[in-house]
């Protein structure tokens, strides 16, 4: 089965080519609250986006799922309304699939999962070790559709010096087989083109594989439509790059264990070697 591919954005142009070609999810980004502060002076994307762009996304979308990340369950208070203002009206607006960021207790799912009520899809975004060393009980709440291991406030959350040493440290292993285990569909991470990143998603993407995964997000380096801004070179990037991604899927769909250990070998060099550079920068 291949990759769900999922691509962050709030600009209807963009949301319509990515979905044409073929990208699965689009994916509305409102979390801030605490961003800044734990990502402070990291280049990370900080979107900020609202329930207005959920709309304005379902006009235009017929093919792909919107998936909209709120923020951390919250109570409201002068500068924000509550969770559950939030979420009801994310649902009004339109979207099917709704993430819960950085949580740290079996408490936040099970308010999550009460105030969606069914209503549409939960994927739960693994990204704090609090939530890594509960998973199992997270697990057994009922009403969790999905799972998603966010690698860049997870390795944060860690200490590490870069998001894919989880890879090497049997991190997002572990939690796969957990999330295996129970019955849930589930990815990590994010992807750029073929041959881009600093771990190029090749090896990424066979990773997943390995692993059962069976989504991931389309990064910065796939396509930065924030920067770009001519429309046909971002439909071009999306054409080839997906297609390209669908290719490389069916290759690493017939590898054998052992060249699937030969990836993660491939894996645990690049990464020492980029954690190395990192630290004597």
């Amino acid at each position: 089965m291949s990759l769900k591919l999922m691509y962050i954005t709030n600009n209807p142009s963009v949301a319509e080519i990515a979905q044409r070609a073929g990208v699965d999810r689009i994916f509305i980004d409102m979390e801030y609250i605490g961003k800044d502060l734990r990502q402070g002076g990291i280049d990370t994307v900080k979107n900020h986006h609202t329930v207005a762009d959920i709309e304005r996304l379902r006009a235009v979308l017929d093919k792909s799922e919107l998936l909209v990340r709120i923020n951390p369950i919250h109570e409201a208070n002068n500068e924000y309304c509550g969770s559950k203002a939030e979420i009801d009206g994310v649902i009004q607006a339109g979207a099917n699939v709704i993430m819960l960021p950085m949580f740290k207790t079996v408490e936040e799912v099970e308010t999550f999962v009460k105030l969606v009520e069914g209503r549409v899809k939960t994927l739960l975004l693994v990204e704090t070790k609090e939530a890594v060393e509960i998973i199992d009980e997270i697990l057994n709440v009922d009403g969790i559709d999905e799972v998603h291991i966010g690698l860049n406030d997870l390795h944060l959350s860690y200490g590490l010096d870069f998001m894919f040493e989880l890879l090497c440290n049997d991190v997002v292993k572990n939690l796969c087989k957990k999330f295996k285990d129970a019955g849930v569909c589930y990815g990590f991470g994010g992807i750029a083109r073929i041959g881009y990143g600093m771990l190029p998603s090749e090896y990424i993407i066979t990773e997943h594989y390995h692993l059962g995964s069976t989504a991931a997000i389309l990064s910065r380096g796939f396509c930065d439509a924030n920067k770009i801004t001519d429309i046909l070179k971002i439909e071009s990037l999306f054409i080839e790059g997906i297609e390209k991604i669908r290719l490389e899927e069916k290759k690493v769909a017939q590898y054998t264990e052992e060249m699937y250990q030969d990836n993660i070998e491939i894996i645990r060099e690049r990464v020492n070697v980029i954690v190395e550079a990192i630290k004597n920068k």
